[in-house]
């Protein structure tokens, strides 16, 4: 093993270790109970091909809306999924609620911790789905929320904001976006 992949390795340990301790002083039981799920996704290769995460939106409807210029000299850094306000947002991947918001430029939001340890990001949400809990281990296809127009996006036309975070930062969702199978 290359030194560049020891250290990358030890990187992502240490990054679980400090989720970890985070999630615990703010939940400890609950957290406590979702940490080994949270070691096994964490594990797992990040997902290449993920399904559309808004109900009955297919993947050709989609504009790369990346990088485009917002206030401030911020850059958009996810894709907008444009559905009827209410229509269901869903997990793009299997994971664990790690947060749930409604506050900041994402308004109502959820974070999902997903396979590889990216985190997804799914805002502007109208609400979010009963029962819907910190720590909850969800699967691919599994209910987060509705689609709205909460945060920054309040008077533009709904809206799923979906992003990824990995260790380097933001990339682009658009390409692993891709039609679900038939079930």
């Amino acid at each position: 093993m290359t030194h560049r992949a020891q250290r990358t390795i030890a990187m992502s340990l240490c990054l679980l270790a400090l989720l970890a301790v985070s999630l615990w002083l703010a939940n400890g039981s609950a957290m406590l109970r979702a940490l080994p799920e949270a070691v096994r996704i964490w594990r797992m290769p990040a997902v290449m091909e993920l399904p559309v995460p808004v109900q009955g939106v297919r993947a050709k409807r989609i504009a790369d809306t990346w990088g485009g210029a917002r206030s401030g000299g911020r850059r958009h850094e996810g894709t907008d999924i444009f559905a009827k306000r209410g229509t269901p947002v869903t997990s793009a991947t299997r994971g664990i609620v790690v947060r749930i918001g409604d506050y900041g430029i994402g308004g109502k939001h959820v974070w999902v911790l997903g396979p590889g340890g990216e985190r997804h990001y799914y805002a502007h949400l109208d609400g979010w789905a009963p029962g819907l809990r910190q720590y909850r281990v969800v699967r691919a296809g599994d209910f987060l929320g509705f689609v709205g127009d909460t945060g920054n996006a309040r008077g533009t036309p709904p809206h799923l904001h979906y992003g990824i975070y990995g260790t380097r930062g933001a990339t682009n969702p658009y390409p692993r976006l891709h039609d679900a199978p038939a079930r």
